[in-house]
């Protein structure tokens, strides 16, 4: 069975918890900007991450979000996502992970997805913790 037993959550129970969770995680001002830039092209997949990305996946309670953060950062730093991990790095540092854990997930990831990898995703941090402060 791929999704637990009982009735579950209904779409819009589905969107409003991942909306929650997203604000959390993003911050209300960069999803008020998502939104402000929503167009009849891309409403329906704004509506798509809401509920599944934030509604379903990042609110499932088998990992906390500092795990979730951590497997975010790798995986966009293995396939090269960068516009994503900058905003995946301001998210791992609001979820709750250290300017020293972060660098230690993209060493890691240096050895797993190659050095130039490590080497924009360093670069591309360096930038973003400089923006935050």
């Amino acid at each position: 069975m791929s999704r637990p037993a009982g009735e579950g959550l209904t779409d819009e129970e589905r969107y409003d918890q991942g909306m929650v969770v997203r604000r959390e995680v993003l911050s209300d001002a960069h999803v008020d900007r998502a939104i402000a830039g929503t167009t009849e092209l891309t409403a329906d997949f704004q509506d798509f991450i809401t509920r599944v990305a934030w509604g379903d996946v990042w609110s499932r309670p088998g990992l906390d979000r500092r795990s979730r953060s951590v497997a975010v950062l790798t995986a966009l730093i293995a396939l090269g996502h960068h516009e994503e991990l900058a905003m995946h790095l301001r998210a791992a540092l609001r979820n709750g992970l250290t300017v020293d854990e972060i660098k230690e997930v993209i060493l890691q990831a240096g050895v797993y997805c190659g050095v130039p990898a490590a080497n924009t995703a360093f670069r591309i941090a360096k930038d973003v913790f400089a923006e935050e402060g």
